[in-house]
This record gives C-alpha cells, structure tokens and sequence, in this order.
C-alpha cells in the first residue's frame, strides 16, 4: 500500500518542492543576482519617470515609462522564480498600472469637438511642400499651428493665403520659429512672440479664442525645463480658451506637458500616438501635442517631408 503522507523525495528527505526549491538560487548566484539588479534599476528607472517635480532628469525618465514598464513587468516574473515572492510582486503590479497608463493614452480617443485644429512641426528642411498645403487643404482645418517656420518654409503660408489668410510668424526660437494660420477674423492686437512660442487671437462664434503653436526645447541635459519656466506665465497671461498645438518634445504624461496644458486651463487631446519618427533605432515618439479646454480628438496625417507627423484635431472648447 502506498503512503502518500511524508514521501522521501530521495535528496535528504526532502518533503515536496515549491518554485523556491526548484531554483536554488545559491547554485545559480550569478543568474539570481544579475535578475535582482536588473528589477531593481528597472524600478528606479520607472519611479525615476515621475520625479520631473524634483529634477528635469525625471520627464527624460518619464519618455521610457512604457519600455521600463515592460522591463519591471519581465523581471518581476523572474524575481518571483527565483524567490523574491513579496519585492517582485509588488514590483509587478506598479509595473502593471504604469503600462495601463501609457497604452490608454496611446488608445483612449478624447471627446468629440467643435474646432479643428492642423498641427505641424515641418521640419526646417522640408521637401515635400507641395504635398503639404494639398494635405491641409484637404483637411480644410479652422487653424493652423506650425513649428520649424524657416525662411523656405514660409512659401506654404504664403500660398496658403487664401483659405487660412490671417496669420501670424514669429521668427524667435528653434529653426525659424513658431507660426498660427487661421480663417477666423482676428482680434487687432493681439498676438504674442517670444522664443518657441506664436500666439493669435481670432473670433469663434462671437467669443475670443487664443490659437497657440509651442516648439520646445530638447529635455534634460537640454534646456526644455528653463523654457518651459519661461512660457509658463505666457500662457497664464493668455485671457479667455488657449488652443495649443505644437511639438513639445515631450510625451504628454511627463511633467513639462502637464505644466503648459495646467496654464493654458487646457487638456491634451486623444490619442496620443508616435508622431516623431526621426530616430530610425526606435519607434515613433509621442511627443507632437494639441491641447485644449475639453480635450479633443486627434488622427494623424502623414510625414510629407518632415520628421514629424502632422495631428488633425477636433477640439472641444
């Protein structure tokens, strides 16, 4: 008769094997070390991502929050195989709601709105102009936000006059600056220039509204922290709905992006998806924004000569 109570595993009497046993970290030390530092950079990487606040390191942190989600997520499997049961499983869930985060904003469509919006960082050397005013006509947007408005570039708004014949350059900033286009009267006065950002006011439906176009600067060890801290009281001084478009260099859940859309009483608009395809090494960047009092939708139009895909957005004032 067989007993099935306490059976000799035959290896010291050992009663029964959990994962622990299985893999015996002390004949594996190299593996389970190499495993326990890895989760634990990872980790640091990832919280690392929400210390903007603390230091600008932080927002570069926050671009790779969905790779370093990723990473913490792996890792805490193979922490948990090695016995780390309590560390890695906590490691696991953080990993968990990080990554949702990311992939709802990659996902989650804004409301429907009531504006529409063109925006385009055109690349200052742009070689596809002729299909670029083709795209905007066909989009046939209410406004217009460019960035990189250099010297050659200025022909697009030139022969764009007659559909968008209100417009505004302002020279100042990266790569011949920061331009807004739109078919709306606008109001005498009042623009804005300074380096990385245009600024017009138009008439919509009876009411002031501001049509904005920001180019940052690169992030940390770049300057985007001290440009952000400039533009801030910019947008605060702006009276009345702020429609922002522009290439933040940023990610949107980082914290430069959440300081600008928090001045311009404004959220970013849906679904943020890679829009800088400049860095054939890796995939798309979400770093191309339009924000607005409601939010808004957004679909992507194509490259036509530049690095960056242009954002049509339907805001919702």
């Amino acid at each position: 008769m067989v007993n099935f109570g306490a059976r000799n595993t035959g290896f010291g009497g050992r009663r029964g094997m959990s994962v622990e046993d299985d893999y015996d970290d002390e004949e594996n030390p190299i593996w389970a070390a190499l495993i326990k530092t890895g989760l634990i950079l990872s980790i640091v990487a990832l919280a690392g991502g929400y210390m903007g606040w603390l230091h600008p390191l932080g927002d570069s942190l926050a671009v790779g929050r969905g790779p370093a989600s990723i990473a913490v997520f792996v890792l805490s499997l193979l922490g948990i195989w090695t016995g780390m049961q309590a560390a890695a499983f906590g490691a696991l869930l953080l990993s968990i709601l990080t990554a949702t985060s990311v992939v709802l904003a990659h996902i989650w469509p804004g409301p429907p709105g009531i504006f529409l919006l063109y925006q385009k960082n055109m690349y200052f050397e742009n070689s596809d102009l002729a299909g670029l005013e083709a795209d905007i006509r066909d989009a046939a947007p209410l406004a217009l936000t460019l960035q990189e408005v250099s010297d050659p570039n200025l022909a697009l708004l030139t022969n764009l006059q007659d559909i968008l014949p209100h417009q505004f350059h302002c020279p100042l900033g990266r790569r011949g600056g920061t331009a807004v286009a739109s078919q709306l009267p606008p109001v005498p006065g009042a623009t804005v220039c300074v380096s990385g950002l245009a600024a017009m006011q138009v008439i919509f439906r009876d009411q002031p509204v501001w049509i904005v176009s920001v180019h940052l600067s690169w992030p940390w060890p770049y300057g985007q922290a001290a440009h952000v801290a400039e533009l801030r009281p910019v947008l605060a001084g702006l009276e009345g709905p702020v429609l922002m478009g522009g290439d933040f260099n940023m990610v949107r859940w980082a914290l430069s992006v959440r300081r600008l859309a928090a001045e311009a009483r404004g959220q970013v608009a849906g679904p943020s998806k890679g829009s800088y395809t400049g860095l054939w090494f890796l995939p798309s960047l979400p770093i191309d924004h339009v924000i607005a009092p409601g939010g808004g939708r957004v679909v992507q139009r194509p490259g036509l000569g530049s690095d960056h895909l242009g954002l049509l957005a339907n805001l919702a004032l």
